[in-house]
């Protein structure tokens, strides 16, 4: 096989198995069981990436500033600028989140 195909078919079982997570999440509807499965899913550090990620969105939807961020929670600039680019995209799946907790 070619490595480009390599590199396609691997991104498809990639796809395939984000989206099966994301649907076993979606049917379990138990946060309790959802928050246990994330300990068995990933390491510490994993889910402080995860959370921090989550949180330096809400930061910026918030108003925080960038310096502020990377100031309270470690984080490189870089990093929270990537999030600030997605959250102010069209049709941001983070800014539809935020809405989803809002509600």
């Amino acid at each position: 096989m070619e490595k480009e195909n390599l590199h396609e078919s691997e991104d498809s079982v990639t796809e395939a198995a984000i989206m099966e997570l994301c649907s076993l999440i979606k049917k379990a509807d138990d946060v309790e069981l959802t928050y246990d499965f994330f300990n068995c899913l990933f390491t510490k550090a994993e889910l402080k990436e995860f959370s921090q990620r989550w949180l330096l969105v809400k930061e910026i939807a918030a108003g925080t500033t960038q310096r502020e961020i990377a100031k309270k929670y470690g984080m490189s600039l870089c990093k929270i600028t990537r999030g600030s680019k997605e959250l102010n995209k069209p049709e941001s799946a983070f800014r539809k989140m935020l809405d989803v907790l809002k509600s």
